[in-house]
């Protein structure tokens, strides 16, 4: 009976992050102090009961629209203000927070096991499943990404299952394009032919030499993917067909603001200035483990 190769067996051993992939990651300043943002922001949102000052929908009739940094109203300090309802700000965004980051996270990781198992299958067996694949990925992105979730949402309605499956119908495709690609070029490299002869399985070879060679580049697509899905998730929000109106959400806040602008700037211009510090902060530290992960940015 043929025994299963070892990793001593292969020619090429798996790709590994390594203390020194880890030194050149701390020693990227900008990359550093964007991923201690997300953690703060990933922190806040997970301790927001005990964090936050007041519940998000409460409601403080002797401080409507009050303003931040300002002297106590009521018995009440509001850091942030309170919008038109009387509700304090920071308690707000810091629940937004909760939603944001889990959404994005939720639908990342959905688009990626769906996206990375299609592809490695349609990557290494080629074949007839290749082509069907091919022309479904063809015909879903001839939809635009947020027009295609605005759709589904008008039709659907706030619902958070719904943003969910909206956000992650057409978000596998990327994943599935990367995890293709990268499949196609290492089932003939010397590593994977080498285990092969050696009687590997078909599941052996995917899971165990192919997939772990591949993970680098999706895990820097699933990080800059998760800030075009906290954007759309606050578009969605924003526009009343995202997040229902009962749960704190960054997108409702701004859009509750727009007609205060002129004289209470503050109910929009915090939670957009929190979606703008997230989305950036994550953008940021995705460049930065690109640089890392990707050989070809490596001078």
């Amino acid at each position: 009976m043929t025994q299963p190769v070892t990793e001593e067996q292969i020619l090429e051993p798996v790709a590994a992050t390594t203390p020194g992939m880890l030194r050149l990651l701390l020693s990227n300043r900008v990359a550093v102090v964007a991923g201690l943002v997300v953690v703060g922001f990933l922190v806040m949102g997970l301790l927001a009961p005990a964090l936050a000052p007041y519940h998000p929908n409460a409601h403080h009739p002797e401080a409507i629209r009050a303003a931040p940094f300002g002297p106590a109203e009521g018995g009440h300090r509001f850091l942030l203000g309170t919008d038109s309802l009387g509700r304090d700000l920071l308690s707000r965004i810091m629940y937004g927070a909760r939603v944001s980051i889990l959404l994005g996270v939720v639908v990342v990781l959905l688009t990626l096991v769906v996206g990375t198992g299609l592809g490695m299958l349609a990557g290494y067996f080629r074949g007839s499943f290749d082509a069907v694949m091919s022309r479904v990925v063809d015909t879903l992105l001839a939809f635009p990404f947020l027009i295609f979730a605005l759709a589904i949402m008008a039709a659907t309605g706030p619902n958070l299952v719904a943003l969910v499956l909206a956000l992650a119908f057409k978000g596998w495709v990327d994943f599935y394009r990367v995890a293709r690609g990268d499949v196609l070029a290492a089932r003939e490299a010397d590593y994977v032919t080498a285990a092969r002869g050696l009687g590997a399985s078909t599941p052996h070879l995917l899971f165990r030499e192919i997939l772990p060679n591949i993970v680098p580049p999706l895990i820097v697509l699933a990080t800059l993917r998760m800030a075009t899905i906290i954007i759309a998730e606050a578009s969605l929000s924003f526009l009343g067909i995202g997040v229902p109106p009962s749960i704190p959400a960054w997108g409702t806040m701004v859009a509750d603001g727009r007609a205060d602008v002129a004289s209470a700037w503050w109910i929009a211009t915090f939670p957009g200035l929190a979606i703008l510090l997230l989305v950036l902060s994550v953008n940021l530290f995705g460049e930065g483990l690109r640089d890392i992960l990707d050989p070809r940015m490596r001078k």
